[in-house]
């Protein structure tokens, strides 16, 4: 029996804006998401220069925007955020591809660097896999902090590889719409970059 596995990177993708800013905007409000970007500008400008990681720069905003937020309030702005604000934001043409991979039997994983808060929720809505970013809570508020690494670039490709066994699939594909998602391009038999734009 053909077993086939596809894995769809999130933002930009699926989505056409990255969920994570859109998140912090939902959240925040136009007003303090412009003024933590603009308080932020240094981190921004270090990040594009790679002097400063994409795990810390994101670590660092996250702290800024939900560190020691209660948990329950954050997931239910994620509840929120899923229900009012995301179907806005998906790509037609990911949504169709992704239903027409359902159809015909195969499994469908969502790996993404935004936080697993609202990625898992979407998924689980659709009947798909997630592999996302995690973030710690400690006493029952977000921390701003990563646990493990962010799913990004390799990461993404050691988290399928961790998660999945590559070699009990007749075929493999993959989507994405970055550089960094060539790692996980890779190891895919079918690849597919930018392929909803």
């Amino acid at each position: 029996m053909n077993r086939v596995i596809a894995f769809f990177d999130f933002d930009g993708t699926v989505t056409s804006k990255d969920s994570l800013l859109q998140f912090i905007r939902h959240v925040k409000g136009d007003v303090g998401f412009y003024l933590g970007f603009l308080i932020h500008s240094p981190i921004l400008v270090l990040y594009k220069l790679k002097i400063l990681s994409n795990h810390r720069a994101k670590e660092i905003m996250l702290n800024y925007f939900f560190g020691r937020m209660k948990a329950e309030d954050f997931n239910k702005h994620c509840e929120n955020f899923i229900a009012n604000k995301l179907p806005k934001m998906l790509r037609p043409k990911a949504v169709k591809e992704i239903q027409k991979l359902k159809d015909a039997g195969a499994e469908v994983v969502i790996v993404s660097a935004s936080p697993e808060n609202w990625i898992t929720g979407w998924c689980d809505t659709n009947e798909l896999k997630c592999v996302a970013t995690k973030l710690v809570t400690e006493d029952g508020r977000i921390t701003g902090r990563i646990n493990g690494l962010n799913c990004h670039g390799r990461e993404k490709v050691r988290r399928i590889n961790e998660g999945f066994n590559l070699r009990e699939y007749s075929s493999v594909y993959a989507y994405g719409d970055t550089p960094a998602d060539k790692y996980m391009l890779s190891i895919a038999d079918y690849r597919f970059y930018k392929p909803f734009r």
